[in-house]
Formats: C-alpha cells, sequence, structure tokens
C-alpha cells in the first residue's frame, strides 16, 4: 500500500485486514471502493485479487471504482480477464476510452468526472470523443428562405428486394427525416415504398440513370444477386458520397472504394465488421476501438461500427462514440433507418464523419423518445418518426 495513504487511512479510523479475512469484510461491508488496479492495469485481475472481485459482486454493498473498475483496459475498452464490475465509477481528470466503449463500459456503471486541475497536461487531441448537444446542433442542416428542395439536398437510395421490400421501406423512412429536400428511391421495392410515402421520387432504372442526387445510400435488404452487386458498383463509380450497409458490405470491391474521390461511410455491425477485416464476430466486440479503426484505414473510408457501443472513425481525428441510444435499438429495421438518417445528412451536405456522428446520436436519441422514461418496446418505424422530435430536443 501506500505508505502516505495507508498511514492517513488508519488516522481516520480505518484498519487493514489480512487477504484471507477480505472476503467476509467485504461480505459485510455497505460500501466497497476498488482501488486494486489504476489506469496503467492491463489483462485483467491478477488471481489473487479476482476473490476480491468477487466477493464484491456478490455482496449487497454499493460497488464505487476509483477513476475505473479494475481489470479493464482504460485505453482501449477491453477486458481480458477477470475485472471489477462498479455500480459507479468516479474518475479524474478525463474521460477514459475504457469507461466509454463496451465491454469495460458496461461494468462501469454510473460514471462521474472530478476536475482535479489537469487543465492544459491534457493532450490537445483526445483519443476519443463523444458529442453532446450543442455539438450536435452546430452541424445540423439548416435551410434558408431561399432554400428548395434540391439546394437541400437529394438523397438516392438503392435498398430492397422482392424478398425485402420493407427495407426499402425503412430506409426510405430514415432518409426522409435527416435533413435533405428529396428523396429518389431506385429499386424492386417502389410500389411498398410509394404506398408509404408518396412524396418518394421513385425510379425503376439502375442507378446511374436515376437522376442528380447529392449522395447516395446502397445496401439495406439488396440480396447478392448480380443486380445486386451492378448496383453497388454503379452507386460507388458515383462522384458523390456513399453510405454502404447491410448487403452492400459484402458486395464491395476494396479498391474500388478506395479510389474513389468523393467520401465513403461504411456502416456494419460486428458481423459484418469481422467479414470485412477476416477476424472473428468475438474479436470485434471484444475490441471494438482497434477493429473501428482497422476499417477506416482498410477502406480509407469513415467506418460507423453499430452496436451496444457505435463508434465513427475516420482517416484524422479522434474516434467518436455515440453516447445516446438504448437496448431497446437492437430491433430489426432499425440499422436500416440509421442508413437512410444518416445518408440524407450526407447528401445536405455534412462531411462523412460528422453525417455518420450526427446521424447516430439522433437515431439513439429517437430511440430513447420513443421507448419513454420508463423504457418500452419500439419498432424501427418507431424510431424514424421520433427523428424530429430528437432533431427538435437537440435544437432546443
Amino acid at each position: 500500500a501506500h505508505r502516505g495513504g495507508l498511514a492517513a487511512l488508519r488516522a481516520a479510523g480505518g484498519r487493514t485486514v489480512a487477504p484471507d479475512g477480505a472476503g467476509p469484510a467485504i461480505g459485510r461491508a455497505d460500501l466497497v471502493l476498488d482501488g486494486i488496479v489504476g489506469i496503467g492495469g492491463k489483462g485483467g485481475l491478477r488471481p489473487e485479487a479476482v476473490p476480491l472481485a468477487e466477493a464484491a459482486q456478490e455482496s449487497d454493498a454499493i460497488v464505487v471504482a476509483v477513476d475505473l473498475p479494475s481489470g479493464i483496459d482504460a485505453d482501449t475498452g477491453e477486458v481480458r480477464g477477470a475485472a471489477v464490475r462498479a455500480d459507479m465509477t468516479v474518475t479524474f481528470g478525463a474521460y477514459k476510452p475504457g469507461l466509454l466503449i463496451d465491454p469495460a463500459a458496461e461494468y462501469a456503471g454510473a460514471l462521474r468526472l472530478i476536475d482535479i486541475g489537469l487543465g492544459a497536461t491534457v493532450p490537445p487531441e483526445a483519443e476519443l470523443e463523444a458529442l453532446q448537444h450543442a455539438d450536435v446542433a452546430a452541424l445540423l442542416p439548416q435551410p434558408t428562405g431561399e432554400s428548395d428542395k434540391y439546394r437541400r439536398g437529394v438523397i438516392g437510395v438503392v435498398a430492397g428486394s422482392e424478398r425485402y421490400p420493407g427495407a426499402a421501406v425503412l430506409a426510405v423512412a430514415g432518409a426522409l427525416r435527416g435533413g435533405a429536400g428529396a428523396v429518389r428511391y431506385v429499386g424492386l421495392g417502389a410500389e411498398a415504398v410509394l404506398a408509404r410515402f408518396p412524396e418518394t421520387l421513385v425510379s425503376v432504372g439502375p442507378p446511374r440513370k436515376a437522376g442528380r442526387v447529392q449522395a447516395w445510400v446502397v445496401g439495406p435488404g439488396l440480396g447478392d444477386g448480380a443486380d445486386a452487386r451492378q448496383a453497388v458498383d454503379d452507386v460507388l463509380a458515383s462522384d458523390v458520397p456513399v453510405l454502404v450497409d447491410a448487403d452492400g458490405l459484402r458486395l464491395l470491391d476494396r479498391d474500388l472504394v478506395r479510389s474513389r474521390a468523393a467520401e465513403t461511410v461504411l456502416t456494419p455491425h460486428a458481423g459484418e465488421a469481422a467479414a470485412l477485416l477476416g477476424v472473428s464476430r468475438a474479436e470485434v466486440e471484444g475490441a471494438r476501438l482497434s477493429c473501428v479503426r482497422a476499417l477506416a484505414e482498410r477502406f480509407g473510408a469513415t467506418a460507423l461500427l453499430k452496436g451496444s457501443t457505435t463508434l465513427v472513425a475516420s482517416s484524422s481525428g479522434p474516434v467518436r462514440v455515440n453516447p445516446t441510444g438504448t437496448p431497446w435499438l437492437a430491433t430489426a429495421g432499425s440499422g436500416d433507418i440509421l442508413s437512410g438518417l444518416t445518408g440524407s445528412l450526407l447528401a445536405a451536405g455534412l462531411a462523412g464523419r460528422d453525417a455518420a456522428s450526427v446521424g447516430a446520436y439522433l437515431h439513439g436519441l429517437a430511440a430513447r423518445i420513443a421507448s419513454g422514461a420508463a423504457g418500452a418496446p419500439v419498432s424501427a418505424l418507431d424510431v424514424a418518426f421520433a427523428v424530429p422530435d430528437a432533431w427538435r430536443d437537440v435544437r432546443g
């Protein structure tokens, strides 16, 4: 133990116990402070510390972690071994990436930052950042008196198939609420799209003949046939920003993506990211930060890695972690809404990194609003219909 700290503890009436007596002491406690390992710890708890973490987990005590739960990786959010599960973490000076990224974030509980006067000693560019309402509000597209539907941006959506026409409806639903002036749809779900959203501009030909757009979304429910592959190639050959999701990710030509002059945004979940990187899904879920960086580097694109922690990485700047959302968002079709919403922001003029970050933020906030304060199941369309409320909340 730190000699001065130990002396202060004893002067305040504290006492120490031998390791073999720690378990019963923890079992009788109302409050447990976890300070076993600091921010330099790697690889999980050492064997002699594991029983302490287990005793805390089994007790009725409130567990408060000092700076971070012992056993998690402060820099990456990885958990490689046993770790303390805290009800609350009081962290000092700056947030650590491991407190914001799963799986480690699941161990942190409620999170409170305490300023200890580090000031200028904090690096000017962080490894990770989380946008807040004011940041998002500053990025939201805002029409002017001279705006028309074309000046506000036209988003092209290539989605859906005979088997999955609903994916087209959901992607268009997200796009209609993302700030662009018009949505141009190309695909086999036109009848279903028009039945639900008659304001959509529909084209039956290939994407390259659909008319001018400021950005494309391609992939949701597209299938993997020859027509789907040609549609993906058509879109990637365009000179405007492109968002690729779902089936489109399986049809990607990496060299074509890397050679594009316009921006490309990839939005995989963990399984799709694993396929793109040639690793296991478990590896992606256990090392989200390194994997989202690897995706951005491998494809020369902006990567939005979906999941319990959504991360956005591009070739420059800190990785962004999305602070909004709810577990109720894990529902069929929610990713299609996110694709349309983010693509619409691209068409409205946001850069890829900003569009992905703002899209994820609004998407998560809309899900919270739709789910309600007490939390209740939501459908993908519930999330889409709540986006205007999220937008107003951010701007307000």
